[in-house]
């Protein structure tokens, strides 16, 4: 029953996609043959589903030479083979967290403002509550007062405490703070926010070192783990923001959030193929307990749903 309620929910957030592919795909298909026509027409369709051009070009060369190869016989075969060939690129990257081998396993949470962290961050904190885990929220976006009170509301409304300090503080020093008192409590996660955006982009990707290398010096192996949050309704924005935060500091997984709004799911993939950094958590609602670990197959499977 659990499964069906995850799939429905997850099959729901994809229509836009869903509807570009499988639906479009069925039809494109309908009384054809495999030529180069047929390959331009489905090529179209996965760059509209934003998967991007690149990755697109790639999975219709693969599909052709398949084709060629005799792995695939005709055009009942394609939808199978595509979702064989996505599950498969999908599953390349790791996409379970890494976790520190003596708690706390220390989590740092970077993204552009707008993108949905906050409410990411609440959800990640809600999900190892689930588990029985305690968690500790370090509020190091310091330079908008309103990423602080918003931190809070969520740490009040889900009941997990909260390090932080006064607008403007230095972030670094809340990040230390936050180590202290997650050691101090045993807990066994701690989740570091930090800021989205500042006047410079440097001056934003020295701020997101400066708290990496803090974490690092009072928590061994610290952050354990770096995600970045991005917004999914900016499809190939999305990889743009991802190449700049991850010269700053090594992105170590994404949280891709509002996959239930206006976006289309082929971005995950085409982040997969031009970055190589694994999809470790999806947003797909505004509430607590709508988030979830990125499964590749459960994630294909609801693309071409029917």
């Amino acid at each position: 029953m659990v499964f069906k309620q995850v799939f429905s929910k997850l099959k729901n957030g994809l229509t836009k996609t869903r509807n570009f592919l499988n639906t479009d795909i069925t039809e494109l298909l309908k009384g054809k043959k495999i030529d180069e026509d047929l390959l331009n027409q489905l090529e179209e369709i996965l760059i509209s589903a934003d998967m991007g051009v690149e990755t697109s070009l790639k999975i219709i060369e693969d599909l052709k030479s398949a084709y060629k190869e005799g792995k695939l016989t005709g055009v009942e075969q394609v939808i199978d083979y595509l979702k064989l060939e996505l599950k498969t690129s999908l599953k390349e990257t790791k996409s379970a967290l890494n976790l520190s081998t003596t708690p706390p396993t220390v989590i740092l949470i970077a993204g552009v403002n707008g993108t949905g962290k906050t409410t990411s961050i609440a959800k990640l904190a809600y999900l190892f509550q689930q588990e029985k885990k305690k968690v500790l929220l370090a509020a190091s976006d310091t330079f908008r007062a309103a990423a602080i009170d918003q931190l809070a509301v969520w740490s009040d409304r889900i009941g997990v405490e909260i390090v932080r300090h006064q607008p403007g503080a230095d972030p670094g020093a809340v990040a230390f703070d936050a180590a202290e008192a997650a050691l101090a409590r045993q807990v066994d996660y701690l989740i570091v926010d930090t800021a989205g955006r500042l006047h410079t982009k440097t001056n934003l990707m020295k701020e997101l070192t400066k708290i990496k290398n803090v974490l690092a010096k009072k928590i061994p192996g610290a952050p354990h783990e770096t995600l970045l949050v991005l917004d999914a309704t900016t499809g190939q924005n999305a990889i743009i923001q991802a190449k700049q935060f991850n010269e700053a500091v090594p992105v170590t997984g994404l949280f891709l959030a509002k996959l239930d709004g206006t976006a289309k799911g082929g971005i995950i993939v085409a982040i997969k193929n031009q970055l190589n950094i694994p999809v470790k958590f999806i947003g797909l609602g505004e509430k607590s307990d709508d988030l979830e670990p990125f499964d590749a197959d459960k994630f294909v499977d609801a693309l071409f749903a029917s």
